[in-house]
């Protein structure tokens, strides 16, 4: 395999991996690093508090999202949009992670470039700008994230993965259900934590609460945590997921919305426990309902679902996270995909030259 100059184009509001929560700026992590331990040559425009083996250019000096004094954050991008322009001839391709915040530069620069798009799609404000910039090469996460623009220019689906030592896994039964991630409507704790009291099982959360989505946790949330079977152990960090994932008796995802990928349940299942999620967006590609988890519809079917736990094996949750998932495997896909958009700005720019 050829040795590829590539550049990672990581969003700017936590850093690279993140200290706490920050589901994009981890996967960016992980695929840089793992780019870097296979040879290619790899250059991160990233928040300058980032920590990597490739060479890093910050476009600022800390992440944005705990940064009190950042008030405009999208000065940060445009500065970070800049910078790449600077050293675009030096790379073989770029690899952007902030959505479509670069189109108007790179539909009209002649070095191979894409987008992952971490996001949902289902958003009205995005119709016009699709129509307009259709002709981008981008990957989705997953195969059901694609379903709002069937017609854009996807060039492959690549689903996240993790460095596989990560993670040890735990064999053990668990102790409690886990919620794990962001307190906000569409991720659904209340329903968690429903499952959890009907159950008669304790529930441990894990999450950070945005400030755009306080007012929801005071209103809808905060009045549930003070049932006895209710713990909030609020945001925390990678370092704490191996001991609170592989404690737990399963990962309750009762999502209410498409959930792109959802890194949470890969993560539980290189901890070897299982996920009980709500059958929304990427759920049915990442868990295989009765194997690694139960996939349901309603509060009945997840509260059966904890009942029938013990019927799973972790093993199998580890094993097909190994076959999967793996940050290997991820980066494997993306050196395919880097070569293919390779090719096809090659066969772009001698049509032009023939014109």
């Amino acid at each position: 395999m050829n040795k590829l100059r590539i550049a990672q184009v990581a969003p700017l509001y936590e850093s690279v991996p993140p200290k706490l929560y920050g589901g994009t700026e981890r996967v960016v992590s992980f695929l840089t690093e793992e780019l870097v331990a296979l040879g290619h040559d790899v250059t991160l425009f990233a928040s300058g508090d980032s920590i990597t083996k490739a060479k890093l250019i910050p476009a600022c000096e800390t992440s944005l999202r705990l940064n009190e004094n950042s008030i405009d954050q999208l000065a940060h991008h445009i500065v970070l949009l800049q910078l790449v322009q600077e050293e675009m001839d030096n790379f073989d391709v770029i690899h952007y992670h902030i959505d479509y915040l670069h189109y108007p530069l790179s539909r009209f620069a002649q070095t191979p470039q894409l987008t992952t798009l971490h996001g949902r799609l289902n958003i009205p404000d995005l119709k016009r700008l699709y129509a307009i910039y259709k002709d981008m090469p981008v990957v989705s996460i997953s195969h059901a994230q694609r379903k709002p623009f069937p017609e854009i220019n996807w060039t492959e689906t690549v689903y996240h993965g993790l460095p596989e030592k990560l993670f040890n896994p735990n064999v053990k039964d668990g102790k409690y259900l886990a919620f794990l991630g962001r307190v906000s409507a569409e991720k659904r704790l209340d329903r968690a934590i429903d499952i959890a009291i009907r159950s008669g099982i304790p529930i441990k959360v894990a999450a950070k609460v945005d400030t755009g989505d306080k007012k929801y946790f005071e209103q809808q949330i905060k009045k549930l945590l003070d049932h006895p079977l209710v713990e909030f152990v609020g945001e925390i960090g990678e370092g704490e997921k191996e001991e609170f994932l592989s404690n737990a008796i399963a990962l309750l995802f009762p999502i209410d919305w498409p959930e792109p990928f959802g890194l949470v349940m890969i993560e539980a299942m290189a901890c070897g426990t299982p996920v009980i999620a709500y059958k929304n967006g990427s759920v049915p590609e990442i868990i295989d309902h009765g194997l690694t988890g139960f996939i349901v519809e309603n509060q009945d079917e997840a509260v059966m679902a904890v009942k029938n736990i013990g019927t799973l094996k972790r093993r199998d949750c580890r094993r097909t996270f190994e076959e999967r998932f793996t940050a290997t495997r991820m980066a494997g896909n993306y050196i395919k995909t880097y070569y293919q958009v390779m090719e096809g700005q090659r066969s772009k720019y001698d049509l032009k030259l023939v014109q």
